[in-house]
């Protein structure tokens, strides 16, 4: 069946959080697609919305069954029923892990630049971040294993968020990095909460590997957060999971989910996550496809048009960070000066750690024709802004 990714979908006057902007702007910041989801996810929940009757809901057997066949049919790795609770979201439950798994003034280790709202789930919660940065060679991210010991031998630092794939450089951990990961934090009693939410966007051809499958020190030692909703695009339905195998873990994992009331679903999760499971496979392979083809389109407009702005090289995910350090003036003060002046709003890198400051993350997932539209209003802004900054000096 083929699915139409061109088809501009008006999203202005929806109390949509990325598209609550001025009539100017161009939103390619916060990760949602601008894409209709599935047509059979869409099917699911239209007839859930005909029945009319929007009680308590439980989690039936169904769940558990799209989960499973899924990453085994896609991930090839088998999980059991037992590992898996159902929650409200991925950041909910990393909050509440911490909340439930660390205490206050404990460490909780981070690889920057990472997710923003990690900062949160750890801040909030009266913990530390530690950051462990990643070290970037110019052709791709790598993780930094000398410090990341160092860190976490450190007694205070009890638990690691992992981003697997990495939001937002976009790279996918190798077999052999994460084992060293899950040895390093067996070696020092470190928990590992596995960010895996991005595991179903990868570039065509490549393929993630969860954490928990790698070896029984990862699996013994890690929850992994898992969702629908990056990948079909279901952020708004409040739908996702957490897989723990070990069972002692899990019982605390289970308590603090419920305690913090994030363990039940609403009327519509069970059916968006079972249809996207077993029946949105279709759909999402056209979607990688298309995906990376925005990918391409702003890889050779960049180099063409705008080459002191280079992407880092991504194998996942549908955002890209773009390396702003051969442009004159700071990646931060040109993020502002597109929106204000070109209407193109993007994603600050500093958000996502110190180390991320001299980047700008840009949201891809849509149209081909918004992809173009936003390429230009960059080459514009690059251009006004390097000139302003020469004229400033």
């Amino acid at each position: 069946m083929p699915y139409d990714f061109d088809k501009p979908v008006n999203r202005r006057d929806t109390h949509s959080m990325k598209w609550d902007v001025k009539e100017h702007e161009l939103p390619m910041w916060v990760a949602d697609m601008d894409f209709q989801t599935a047509p059979e996810i869409q099917a699911a929940i239209q007839e859930r919305a005909a029945h009319g009757v929007f009680g308590y809901s439980v989690v039936p057997e169904e769940w558990y069954q799209a989960y499973m066949g899924w990453w085994e049919r896609r991930h090839g790795f088998s999980m059991e029923k037992e590992w898996l609770v159902f929650c409200t979201g991925v950041v909910p439950a990393i909050s509440s892990m911490v909340r439930k798994l660390t205490t206050p003034g404990e460490n909780v280790l981070v690889q920057t630049p990472v997710y923003n709202i990690f900062f949160n789930s750890i801040v909030n919660n009266g913990r530390n971040i530690v950051e462990s940065p990643l070290r970037y060679d110019e052709s791709a991210y790598q993780m930094d294993f000398e410090d990341l010991e160092r860190k976490l031998s450190n007694p205070q630092t009890s638990l690691m968020i992992l981003c697997n794939p990495h939001n937002p450089v976009g790279r996918i951990w190798s077999r052999e990095e994460l084992e060293q990961v899950g040895e390093l934090c067996r070696k020092y009693h470190v928990t590992v909460i596995s960010d895996e939410i991005h595991c179903d966007l990868t570039s065509p051809g490549k393929e993630y590997i969860p954490f928990a499958s790698v070896s029984e020190s990862c699996r013994n030692h890690s929850i992994t957060c898992m969702a629908p909703t990056k990948a079909f695009n279901l952020a708004g339905l409040q739908t996702a999971a957490v897989a723990v195998p070990n069972p002692n873990l899990r019982h605390k994992v289970w308590r603090g989910l419920n305690t913090d009331e994030v363990a039940e679903p609403n009327s519509f999760a069970v059916e968006a996550a079972v249809a996207a499971f077993t029946k949105g496979e279709a759909w999402l392979d056209a979607l990688r496809v298309y995906i990376q083809e925005n990918k391409n389109y702003v890889e050779n407009f960049l180099k063409k048009e705008v080459p002191q702005i280079r992407p880092v090289p991504s194998e996942a995910t549908y955002l890209l960070w773009l390396d702003c350090r051969k442009m004159q003036g700071c990646a931060t003060e040109f993020t502002q000066y597109l929106r204000e002046y070109t209407g193109l709003y993007l994603s600050e890198g500093r958000q996502y750690g110190e180390s991320g400051s001299p980047f700008i993350r840009m949201n891809i997932a849509c149209p081909r024709s918004r992809v173009e539209d936003g390429m230009k209003r960059l080459s514009e802004g690059a251009r006004g802004y390097e000139e302003w900054v020469l004229a400033s000096c």
